[in-house]
């Protein structure tokens, strides 16, 4: 791991030291900065500082060359909801907080964990740190994954999911009575420029994001309103986004719509119900359900 010297001239006087070095790339993100200087692999003028340190004309910054660190992945014994498997593929239908995949701060205990002590084989095509995942859905989402055995399935799944063949099919409970029956939303989404946790639609730099909703059911006098959809593209965050744009936030949902969480405070209640797609072996189209989770349904059963 090689050092690097960075000068500090007007460009970045004043600036804090962790955003500095993230604007000039020393780390794929801020958060990563900071923990290089947490660390102690960032310097300045010889001397450790913490990452709100404001930079100086001619301040001297010393820093190590980021490297991701090598990521094992174990294998864990977590039950597992198997609704269909094969030689190639399984379905999964994951609960609500689990989280999908190991990264920052969840090293273990995720479901890849429980799929590779479950079947130690998974598609090497998805990548060394996410073998076999094919999608994803957040950590507070429940439902519906498919997962590749192999490439050959992982390859066929992916190009289904590229070309928007692959339907995924949602329930949520928003906040407000929506007026229409169902809608369409196409509206470009992109990481949220006010804040990096966030994703949002923007007008410039976005990418193409389409979601079908159609109200199953309204309660008016709590104010919420039972939907279901379905996405035509799988952008981030994308039905949390898009029902927020239109003013119909999720209930219990920490990130998107501040102060509606009420009825329900564990997060977003979204559930992916539906998984549609070409197996790719058989060549045969397969659906496959998940029922609503009991949290849910006790939910539903006191709106009104």
């Amino acid at each position: 791991m090689s050092q690097k010297t960075l000068k500090i001239d007007n460009g970045l006087v004043d600036e804090r030291l962790d955003e500095a070095l993230a604007s000039i790339g020393a780390a794929p993100s801020r958060s990563k900065v900071q923990s290089m200087i947490r660390d102690g692999l960032v310097t300045v003028n010889d001397a450790l500082e913490k990452a709100h340190y404001p930079l100086r004309n001619g301040d001297i910054v010393k820093y190590q060359e980021y490297a991701e660190k090598p990521l094992e992945l174990k294998k864990q014994d977590i039950p597992l909801d198997i609704v269909y498997e094969d030689d190639d593929i399984i379905v999964v239908n994951k609960q609500a907080g689990l989280t999908v995949h190991p990264g920052n701060g969840h090293e273990d205990g995720t479901l890849l964990n429980g799929l590779l002590f479950h079947e130690s084989a998974l598609a090497p095509a998805a990548g060394a740190a996410r073998p076999g995942l094919v999608h994803r859905i957040d950590k507070d989402t429940s439902g519906l994954l498919v997962v590749a055995k192999n490439d050959f399935a992982y390859e066929g799944l992916s190009a289904q999911l590229v070309g928007h063949s692959m339907h995924r099919e949602y329930y949520a409970l928003v906040k407000g009575l929506i007026g229409e029956d169902e809608a369409k939303i196409d509206a470009p989404i992109g990481r949220d420029p006010k804040n990096p946790l966030r994703f949002a639609v923007v007008g410039q730099g976005g990418k193409e994001s389409v979601t079908f909703f159609k109200v199953l059911k309204r309660f008016p006098k709590d104010g919420c309103t039972l939907v279901s959809c379905r996405l035509l593209t799988g952008r981030t965050h994308q039905i949390r986004v898009h029902m927020d744009y239109i003013g119909h936030p999720l209930i219990g949902d920490p990130l998107y719509g501040a102060g509606n969480r009420k009825i329900y405070d564990k997060g977003q209640l979204l559930h992916a119900y539906r998984l549609t797609f070409v197996h790719p072996r058989t060549k045969k189209e397969v659906s496959f359900t998940a029922p609503l989770p009991e949290y849910f349904k006790n939910v539903l059963a006191k709106l009104t």
